[in-house]
């Protein structure tokens, strides 16, 4: 999916377990049909997952980014009654692999791209708990200063034209210009960062029997624009359910396009980037 991605086998992810984690050396290395852009992954035994970074980067760099989504994943833990991952552990380079990567529970469920909720009511009311549960987390003094979603819609731009180059012969690109034309200037209106998940996309979703069972990669947890998980009533809502979401979140008319927003900017950057390399994400 990337330039220079790095390949993990099976078997690295065994002998990266069994000299790190001895006491796990007993369990089974499965890898796992994943649509995730980020980490490779694997199961150990059945409790436990191992998430491998797939892009090169400086090591001290990866082992802080990793340091910094297993505090994110404690903070959130227990703060909802969907079911979320729990660190367990942080490891080093070795068996040729050359990154920090890390273990942490295994979730039942399955993923939104497989068992669709689009249609589900009931999804829709859970989803809408779950982002008023991040939301009521005390971001304590704490404001967005990243550069992905969830400041200013314009500081995208650069990126959007990028998307807007390379989606041409796949995608309406001149009706897309102007969707973005008008969706870049909707402002905050006063609206203060709250927490959030950062990444509500059927690929970090867990469903069973229709119902939200559990919301993977909550690495991203942190401050930003309140319009940021409203991404997920078009990511994983059909437009019944995604009116039953707006109106348990209660969004008011800039709130709802601001959310509408993200997801166009998060969706032009899915398409022709993955054209070729994750069907599922396209």
């Amino acid at each position: 999916m990337h330039a220079n991605q790095l390949t993990v086998s099976a078997e690295t992810v065994r002998e990266l377990v069994d000299e790190q984690f001895p006491e796990w050396r007993a369990l089974p290395i499965r890898g796992i049909r994943s649509q995730g852009t980020v980490n490779a992954i694997f199961r150990v035994g059945d409790q436990l997952a191992a998430r491998l970074p797939l892009q090169p980067q400086d090591v001290e760099a990866t082992r802080q980014w990793l340091a910094a989504e297993a505090k994110a994943a404690r903070e959130l833990l227990g703060r909802t009654r969907f079911s979320t991952p729990e660190p367990v552990a942080l490891g080093e380079p070795g068996a040729g692999y050359p990154l920090p990567w890390s273990i942490q529970t295994w979730l039942p469920g399955v993923v939104a791209t497989d068992e669709d909720p689009g249609d589900s009511v009931a999804f829709a009311h859970d989803l809408a708990e779950f982002v008023l549960n991040v939301r009521a987390i005390d971001p304590r003094g704490r404001v967005f200063n990243g550069n992905g979603r969830g400041g200013d819609l314009r500081s995208h731009d650069g990126w959007m034209e990028t998307c807007f180059e390379q989606s041409e012969g796949l995608l309406d690109v001149p009706r897309l210009r102007k969707m973005w034309d008008a969706l870049r200037k909707l402002p905050r209106g006063g609206a203060s960062d709250v927490m959030t998940h950062g990444d509500l996309i059927p690929g970090n979703v867990l469903v069973a029997d229709g119902r939200l069972a559990a919301v993977l990669d909550v690495g991203g947890l942190g401050p930003a624009d309140p319009a940021l998980d409203v991404v997920g009533a078009w990511h994983l809502l059909e437009p019944v359910p995604r009116q039953v979401l707006r109106d348990d979140l209660g969004c008011g008319d800039l709130e709802w396009a601001r959310g509408k927003a993200w997801a166009f900017q998060q969706a032009m950057g899915a398409v022709w980037y993955y054209v070729d390399s994750n069907p599922a994400m396209v």
